[in-house]
């Protein structure tokens, strides 16, 4: 069993992750522990509650190594679009694969709960910045909206894109023919688009 001077809080704190990470490529998070985690790495749970503050904070800092590979993906995805509508398409499209791919993470954004505890400035920036990004592209589609209309417009659309990530990812689309969570975010964002630029 390692000791807490083994490694540097950093280097704790990047393994444990990392180790998290690689258990939510094949398993969902409820099926993890801080025992568990703690054993991963070869340490004792309070080391790990010394380093994070509790097991919820361990998560919360997954959920936001999560969403910042995300947003990297996005802003690469993003980079080459033509226009505001194209770079909102890539966007749509880079959330609905990182989904796919990263069922377990992703999922873990939207289950972790703080129980009560105010939600950390660390991590309030990283929301502001996503749902920041969103915004601007829906403000420079029509820029005779009002920010009121640009921010209900935003979570309208992002609603709609994650709901049908959500059910493309747990399969529950609920078709006799295969239907493609993309073909479904062109519809959205075609029919949407299309009354927001009227």
């Amino acid at each position: 069993m390692a000791r807490r001077n083994d490694h540097t809080r950093e280097e704790l704190v990047s393994m444990t992750l990392e180790q998290v990470k690689n258990f939510l490529a094949d398993h969902p998070h409820h099926a993890l522990s801080l025992r568990k985690v703690a054993a991963m790495i070869g340490y004792v749970p309070s080391t790990l509650v010394n380093v994070f503050g509790n097991y919820n904070l361990l998560l919360l800092h997954a959920v936001a190594q999560t969403l910042d590979e995300l947003f990297a993906q996005a802003e690469i995805e993003m980079a080459d679009a033509s226009s505001p509508e194209d770079a909102l398409r890539k966007l749509a499209y880079c959330y609905l694969t990182f989904a796919m791919e990263n069922p377990y993470r992703w999922q873990l954004i939207f289950q972790h709960t703080m129980n009560g505890e105010e939600l950390p400035e660390w991590q309030t920036e990283r929301i502001n910045g996503m749902t920041g990004m969103l915004e601007t592209l829906i403000a420079q589609i029509n820029p005779q909206q009002s920010e009121a209309e640009v921010l209900e417009a935003s979570r309208v659309l992002w609603a709609g894109v994650h709901g049908i990530t959500l059910l493309t990812v747990d399969d529950k689309l609920f078709t006799a023919t295969p239907v493609n969570g993309k073909a479904l975010i062109d519809n959205l964002l075609n029919t949407y688009l299309n009354a927001w630029k009227a």
